[in-house]
């Protein structure tokens, strides 16, 4: 797994997301889902290109059921931005990395600026 990414859980939900000082990317999956797959490598790439101004978790849904449902996660993958503790923003699929690049720089620390 990548050094950048979190594993996500309910127990740590809180704690890595909901109280983060920086935006937080979450990659809400489940092993047996292509797309999720498919997204996987943009996610990874985010996490690197962004380290220190983004967060990124990624959350199994299938073992995490209380997170995914409390944000009301219905299909996946979706990747969910949180600021402050709240979720500011989502995308539903396996979307090209330039899209959510457009939906996650709002968000970002702006870091030695």
């Amino acid at each position: 797994m990548n050094e950048n990414i979190v594993i996500g859980t309910d127990a740590n939900f809180r704690s890595e997301v909901l109280e983060s000082k920086v935006p937080v990317l979450v990659d809400f999956w489940a092993p047996w889902c292509g797309p999720c797959r498919m997204v996987a490598p943009v996610v990874e790439e985010i996490a690197n290109e962004l380290k220190g101004q983004l967060k990124v978790v990624k959350l199994n849904t299938d073992e995490n059921y209380a997170s995914a449902s409390q944000y009301n996660i219905m299909s996946i993958p979706t990747l969910g931005i949180f600021m402050n503790g709240q979720l500011v923003n989502s995308v539903v699929g396996a979307v090209p990395k330039a899209f959510l690049m457009q939906k996650i720089e709002p968000y970002l620390t702006k870091v030695n600026a």
